[in-house]
């Protein structure tokens, strides 16, 4: 078994697309490459444990259920509002269903290639956070979007 790269954390870019209602339609990009940090990328299965009756050693494990942990995105505050307005759209507004899909590109080496890549699917906000003002501070204002979806994969570049 050969051995593995290891991917600098800081290499990335997010995209959040909009999808249209039919099949193939064309995905429409809300935003994208601007985030400073990611997390949440996390799926857990809860087993499902059965006990046989005349079994004494132990319970009999099965794969149950799968949840997805929330995704925060963080980043510097621009001009563009669109992160804020998806999430007035969603919760003021109660238009639930305005879901997007995401795409997180884990680039690495110096060519800066696509590595891996996760996507969400199904994405939808939970959470805004605006900056925190002071009058003081010399740190970049930063805003965070928390979301929840549906669904995490991951996709690999093959390499030969």
């Amino acid at each position: 078994m050969g051995e593995g790269r290891t991917f600098i954390p800081f290499r990335f870019r997010v995209s959040l697309f909009a999808v249209g209602g039919s099949a193939g339609a064309s995905k429409e990009l809300l935003c994208g490459g601007s985030f400073s940090e990611v997390s949440g990328l996390e799926a857990t299965m809860a087993p499902k444990k059965i006990i046989e009756g005349g079994r004494n050693w132990g319970e009999i494990q099965r794969a149950g259920p799968t949840s997805f942990s929330t995704v925060t995105l963080k980043r510097g505050v621009t001009s563009l509002d669109h992160l804020y307005a998806w999430f007035d759209a969603v919760t003021r507004q109660s238009n639930y269903g305005y879901r997007m899909e995401g795409q997180i590109d884990v680039t690495g080496g110096g060519k800066g290639g696509v590595e891996l890549t996760w996507h969400l699917s199904n994405v939808m906000p939970i959470k805004f956070k605006g900056p925190d003002l002071s009058a003081v501070s010399t740190q970049v204002a930063v805003e965070e979007i928390q979301l929840v979806h549906e669904g995490l994969t991951l996709t690999r570049k093959v390499t030969p």
